[in-house]
């Protein structure tokens, strides 16, 4: 996705950044009471898993080390070519743009299937809407399916579509060359696509761009429009696409509004289930939502802890919800923003979950592929959960703690806390409906802030635990012997129901107004150009390279990330 660098902005954020109504409290802090009825099932585990956002030029992505972390991590799905570079790139020269810029030769389409392959993960891959056509998109199934016999089954159209200037935002942060950027022609152009790559392969899943409910230009009209983007869009091609897809950036002023967004998830996907059955009549239980990408941008925490609990949460939210696809912004990702302080971490400012090495400032990450503590949070869920085991109903008595549980195929139950208080330890008592726990000791495998691992050890009981602060602690426990644990029963499919916008700049995706500025509102902007704010001399090059910005100065390749803003102005 395209990205203007705000040299400050974050830093502003940061420097707010409070724990909000996680606040310590001079008293100790009462008991909280976590209910699990393991009899409910929440659905399934999707087979992608936890998925990833590779950009085409991201070198190093195919490093022993890092398919060896992303395998670790439990990483099932890896999105392809990258972001906003998607509608730049063409797969069968492997160039972006004019072709003139520089592209690693070890990040084609071979490559990454490759990589995808060691790394066990599923693909799915954004064809080029923008500067693309519908034959080469077309030709890319029959490369990959037909001639390679690589069976890529999920295939997006473009990549933030509605950001191409169509709403007034000047030219928009996503290339589009096609003279009619209405909603309108995307929907005719989308059925078009899905057309012509189904008649290479009948079996590919074509995907519909969408806004996020909530989220710059949800709900928007532009001159001539009947209707907004999400209407407009599925009511022409609703029955030409196999699941829509919204980017989840919810952002928050401070980490306390950070870690409660994903209690707005459920009402997200309740308005995008709304609007499929609208439109998809029949078929509209079969139409999947994928989230295609999320991270903390926008937020005081992007690489320290309170991201690092953000991560597990939002996955097993939108999964519980019904999501079968949710990727995170990004492999490798790089930064122009100076490190800084957020409960007493550094946070290196950076949307990937390995450090890229760079230096602001002065001020230099980790080594390369050093695992940030998104990474940690992230693989804190293979301690929890395996595709195809059974995500069960749970709550909390308190938001400061937030719990999510999964039924194991060997009769198990896995319960996940979450102490999103950066100071103060929880103390949590557990009930059970539908499984009896075995007494004793139980396996707990946590990650813990200044962690540079998950740690596995005996500790507790089942029905009581300390919860250290702003940690993650999964309970692996066993039933009693001599117990028959209950069959799981399907919930109540919940009434859809349109959530009320949220406040400008807090939830949605990247397309919103600069941080602090109204939602839909002109951002801030600089005369000197997107880049202006980079920090680095004139006598740079910038080329941008599938969600990555490549820098030579002075004959030195560096990579930087092109910062995912998760706010764009209008």
């Amino acid at each position: 996705m395209r990205r203007r660098f705000v040299a400050g902005a974050v830093a502003v954020l940061a420097a707010s950044a409070g724990v909000g109504a996680l606040a310590p409290s001079a008293d100790a802090a009462p008991t909280v009471d976590i209910k699990v009825d393991a009899g409910t099932s929440l659905g399934t585990v999707p087979s992608s898993g936890a998925g990833l956002n590779l950009g085409f030029g991201d070198e190093h992505m195919g490093d022993v080390k890092v398919t060896s972390l992303m395998k670790a991590a439990g990483v099932r799905q890896l999105r392809y070519p990258g972001g906003s570079g998607a509608d730049e790139y063409h797969w069968k020269t492997h160039t972006s743009g004019d072709g003139k810029g520089w592209i690693p030769s070890n990040t084609n389409f071979d490559r990454f299937m490759t990589i995808a392959k060691k790394v066990g993960a599923q693909p799915i891959l954004t064809a080029n809407y923008g500067s693309g056509t519908v034959q080469e998109a077309a030709d890319w199934v029959k490369y990959s399916n037909v001639d390679k016999g690589y069976g890529v089954k999920y295939w997006e159209i473009g990549n933030e579509v509605y950001g191409n200037g169509h709403y007034g935002n000047g030219k928009g942060w996503e290339r589009d060359d096609h003279a009619d950027k209405s909603p309108k022609e995307y929907g005719k152009n989308l059925v078009a696509y899905s057309k012509a790559m189904k008649a290479v392969d009948p079996t590919v899943k074509i995907g519909a761009v969408l806004t996020t409910p909530g989220g710059w230009p949800d709900k928007e009209k532009a001159p001539g429009d009947t209707a907004d983007w999400n209407n407009t869009v599925l009511s022409i091609a609703a029955k030409s696409v196999d699941f829509v897809i919204v980017h989840w950036y919810p952002g928050g002023k401070t980490t306390a509004d950070l870690l409660n967004t994903p209690s707005k998830i459920a009402g997200t996907t309740s308005e995008l289930r709304s609007l499929i059955a609208k439109y998809a009549g029949s078929r509209a239980a079969s139409v999947e939502i994928a989230v295609t990408e999320t991270d903390g941008v926008g937020s005081p925490a992007l690489t320290s802890q309170a991201a690092a609990l953000f991560a597990p949460d939002t996955y097993m939210t939108w999964f519980e919800q019904g999501a079968t696809h949710v990727d995170w912004w990004n492999l490798h990702n790089g930064t122009d923003q100076a490190p800084t302080t957020v409960h007493g971490q550094t946070d290196y400012q950076d949307g990937g979950i390995l450090s890229a090495e760079t230096c602001v400032g002065g001020k230099c990450q980790p080594p390369r592929d050093t695992p940030f503590p998104t990474y940690w949070g992230i693989r804190s869920l293979t301690a929890l959960a395996k595709p195809g085991d059974t995500m069960v109903k749970s709550s909390s008595g308190n938001s400061s703690v937030t719990v999510h549980a999964v039924r194991n195929s060997t009769g198990g139950l896995n319960v996940m806390l979450t102490n999103k208080s950066p100071q103060n330890a929880a103390q949590v008592s557990l009930s059970y409906a539908g499984f009896t726990p075995a007494a004793g000791a139980v396996t707990t495998v946590s990650y813990g802030k200044g962690d540079t691992a998950l740690t596995t050890a005996k500790r507790g009981t089942a029905v009581a635990q300390t919860l250290p602060p702003y940690s993650i602690t999964t309970l692996q426990l066993k039933p009693r012997s001599g117990t028959s644990a209950d069959k799981p029963t399907p919930a109540p499919t919940p009434t859809a129901v349109t959530p009320v916008d949220s406040a400008p700049g807090t939830t949605g995706t990247r397309a919103q107004g600069e941080a602090g500025a109204p939602v839909g509102q002109p951002s801030p902007s600089s005369t000197s150009g997107d880049l202006a704010s980079t920090g680095a001399s004139s006598a740079a090059t910038y080329s941008a390279l599938g969600g990555l910005l490549v820098i030579t100065a002075g004959g030195v390749l560096v990579l930087r990330g092109r910062r995912r803003r998760g706010l764009h102005g209008k």
